[in-house]
């Protein structure tokens, strides 16, 4: 008989995920995600986030420039307006505004 070829790493935990997923589904996921990421939500703080983020956006902008981001904040912005229509951040604006002096007057 023939020996069965070894499995690599990957490909023995791309098994294994697709054991899984097969078997309790994409909710199992979902669920160990958000015990997971409250886990290290408790564990860490919001600072352990922000310097991850922080990390995370300067690599990206080391990689692709600073322009990058104007460029996928444009395109975000023209597929909410395509989207909501192109009123739509006048009247987010307002509502906004309309809160932001409501909680002024009744401070002040």
């Amino acid at each position: 008989m023939g020996e069965k070829p070894m499995l690599t790493v990957q490909e023995a935990g791309r098994r294994g995920g697709q054991a899984v997923s097969a078997k309790y589904g994409r909710e199992f996921y979902a669920r160990i995600g958000r015990k997971g990421g409250t886990a290290v939500s408790e564990k860490r703080g919001p600072a352990f986030y922000a310097e991850i983020g922080r990390k995370g956006g300067n690599t990206v902008k080391a990689r692709h420039g600073a322009q990058f981001y104007a460029d996928i904040g444009q395109k975000g912005g023209a597929t909410v307006k395509a989207r909501h229509g192109p009123d739509y951040y006048a009247d987010i604006g307002k509502r906004g505004g309309a809160g932001r002096h409501r909680q002024e007057a009744e401070q002040g």
